[in-house]
């Protein structure tokens, strides 16, 4: 089975119909078939953080949006952890002269962990690692 990888870029588009990049992001994810999503605690923590200022109606959908990741048979959430953390930290200290968040960071070292190279998300970061954007 086919493993990609989706950012928080990602499920930001997914869940609101009115972003500029949800038609695009339906789009690609009806070509995702026999496809397992693997994403992060971070990466969903972000996602929350996101909407947490766009009213009770909004923040109410993203709660059951990542109440159904979270229990959904094609999506693998990863833990976070302190070695996560402590892992995304070195490598945020590796990449000064870049642009990457610590969850960019995170997200990289578990991709690079479980040998995925094609991750959801208009992110140019990660192609700086050698990754596939799947949204360009």
């Amino acid at each position: 089975m086919r493993l990609v990888f989706a950012d928080t870029f990602y499920w930001v588009a997914l869940i609101n119909p009115q972003d500029d990049w949800h038609k695009r992001v339906i789009q690609v994810s009806q070509s995702l078939t026999q496809t397992q999503l693997i994403t992060t605690e971070e990466i969903l923590g972000e996602v929350l953080t996101f909407y947490s200022k766009s009213g009770y109606q909004s923040r109410q959908k993203t709660v059951t949006f990542v109440r159904n990741i979270l229990n959904h048979y094609q999506v693998q959430v990863i833990e976070q952890s302190h070695q996560s953390f402590y892992l995304g930290f070195a490598l945020y200290q590796q990449r000064l002269d870049k642009g990457y968040s610590l969850t960019d960071c995170i997200s990289m070292n578990a991709m690079k962990r479980l040998e995925i190279r094609e991750i959801l998300s208009h992110d140019k970061h990660f192609t700086q690692e050698g990754f596939t954007i799947l949204l360009p």
